[in-house]
Order: C-alpha cells, then sequence, then structure tokens
C-alpha cells in the first residue's frame, strides 16, 4: 500500500528500512516522507514502531572487535606459549 503519495513510497519499503534497524528520522531522511504534505507522518510512525517490535535489531550492538564478544570465546591452547622478549 503507498503510504507516501506524494514520494510514492509503501508500507513494504518503510518496512523493510525499519527491519534494518532504522528510525523514523532516519527513514524520513533516506526516503523523504513526510516531508512535503505531512499527512503520511502518523501512519509511516505506525509501520516503523511495528516493525521495530517485532524485530528489534537496533537494539543489537555489536563488539568492537571478535575476541571481546561474550557468546565466543577463543579455545584455550594447552600448550605453554613464550611469552620472554
Amino acid at each position: 500500500m503507498i503510504v507516501c503519495v506524494c514520494r510514492r513510497i509503501s508500507d513494504r519499503e518503510i518496512a523493510r528500512h525499519a527491519r534494518a534497524g532504522m528510525g523514523f528520522d532516519e527513514i524520513q531522511f533516506e526516503l523523504g516522507v513526510a516531508t512535503q504534505c505531512g499527512r503520511c507522518e502518523g501512519c509511516v510512525r505506525d509501520v516503523v514502531a511495528q516493525c521495530s517490535a517485532s524485530c528489534p535489531t537496533a537494539n543489537i550492538q555489536l563488539a568492537n572487535h571478535p575476541l571481546e564478544s561474550s557468546a565466543w570465546k577463543p579455545p584455550q591452547s594447552s600448550s605453554p606459549t613464550s611469552s620472554a622478549r
């Protein structure tokens, strides 16, 4: 369904961006929704809220380094390593 008539943006396109972790402001900037007449703003916000609630990818934080992640720990080697310099 077309949500933003001015920019011809569908609810599917808005949902795709929201599922990718984008919020309303980012979607507005990217797609231009609710920037002309503004009548679609409420519907766009509803779509973003529904998609964010069902797929909260925006809350995922990635570790700066793969070894810093608590989900994966490298195996401990049984042989001692020489650290003498």
